[in-house]
């Protein structure tokens, strides 16, 4: 059904396997690679208060997983949609017809492709309006529960006169109460599904951004000294990444459970990117683990990039991945032909895989490259 909707790029004869006739390499000298980490000066010593609640993670050897949302995210039967939503709109320029969909053209400053993994958020105005519509639906039925509860227990419980008095007084409480968040409920959600104009709109631009064809890794800086309120400039911290350390970070919840995040640090200076709003925080330390391997695994221009349904259009644009996928016989229409069946033992596997990671077995390669003080 699906066999002539999704096709990839047309690749030039000989796109990635002739990259030493090209006067401009595809990846730039600071490219990352596992194979060519160069010798380094010996880290910063950090503050224990730094220190504290982190436990660094090694360098190498890692793994071919990826958190489960990264999987999901990009299902089959997602990009058969996407690839029938890409082949109506090439129809319809064709034709004149195509009629833009709202904010089609507007740059929400986020990217995640074959070149860079750039992370930004919704505005502020954006997650006010989510935030009213998701905290009210949460609050209100939880209020609701009691609320019912005590209607029912008036009706059908035999109960002396103070006790129905205390009872009524509770339902008329929760009943006046629980309209607040039922109103901000019923306005959040009419604005975001019939007034986008309203709550749509993008950040000022990215938070971060992990560049694989130049392995560096950049911070956004919207203070600038200033500069971004005066003429907007946005400042850019930028360093390589096998520059950075990661660390699962812990701390306890409200029920004294441990949670756990991946963030990573620069060895020298003051930078630091904490993962948690990209994954949800979990109690399991394996997802965090996991995430670290991805960003290795993504970022080494040495190996392929990680088979994820969502660079299978991209493949064959990256020079490494294209000649790996040529080498290796790799179907182009691996994951957009998957049938469901298939996808649920995929997504299985990768479970298991998170669960059985060895992380914490691993020797820190990167010792070899550089002399740790803490």
């Amino acid at each position: 059904m699906y066999k002539n909707v999704y096709q990839p790029s047309p690749r030039k004869p000989g796109e990635g396997r002739e990259l030493s006739a090209q006067k401009t390499p595809y990846y730039a000298a600071t490219a990352y690679r596992s194979d060519g980490i160069p010798k380094q000066q010996p880290s910063t010593e950090r503050s224990w208060l730094k220190r504290f609640g982190k436990k660094r993670l090694p360098w190498g050897e890692p793994q071919n997983v990826t958190p489960d949302d990264f999987l999901r995210e990009r299902a089959p039967e997602k990009l058969r949609f996407q690839a029938d939503m890409r082949k109506e709109r090439e129809e319809r320029l064709a034709l004149g017809t195509y009629v833009p969909a709202p904010y089609e053209y507007v740059d929400f400053h986020d990217r995640h492709d074959h070149e860079r993994f750039r992370y930004s958020l919704w505005s502020k105005r954006s997650h006010f309006w989510i935030y009213m519509a998701m905290f009210g639906k949460g609050f209100f039925l939880v209020l609701l529960i009691p609320s019912i509860f005590a209607s029912s227990v008036v009706i059908y419980v035999d109960l002396e006169p103070w006790e129905v008095v205390a009872l009524d007084m509770l339902k008329n409480f929760l009943s006046w109460f629980i309209g607040l968040p039922l109103l901000c409920w019923m306005i959040g959600s009419l604005v975001i599904y019939k007034f986008p104009k309203l709550w749509v709109k993008p950040s000022r631009g990215p938070i971060w951004e992990l560049n694989r064809r130049t392995g560096l890794v950049t911070l956004f800086d919207y203070n600038n000294n200033g500069e971004y309120k005066k003429n907007g400039t946005v400042g850019k911290i930028t360093a390589p990444f096998y520059e950075f350390d990661a660390y699962l970070e812990s701390g306890p919840d409200r029920q004294g459970s441990m949670n756990h995040v991946l963030c990573i640090a620069h060895r020298y200076r003051d930078i630091v990117i904490n993962f948690s709003s990209l994954i949800n925080v979990d109690n399991r330390w394996q997802m965090p683990c996991a995430l670290w391997d991805f960003l290795q695994n993504y970022m080494d221009t040495s190996r392929p990039l990680p088979d994820l349904p969502r660079y299978e259009e991209f493949r064959h644009l990256d020079p490494t991945t294209a000649a790996h996928d040529l080498k290796t016989g790799r179907n182009p229409r691996f994951w957009i032909d998957m049938d469901d069946e298939t996808y649920k033992q995929q997504l299985n596997q990768l479970l298991d895989n998170i669960d059985n990671i060895d992380t914490f077995k691993r020797p820190n390669l990167m010792a070899r490259h550089v002399r740790y003080v803490d």
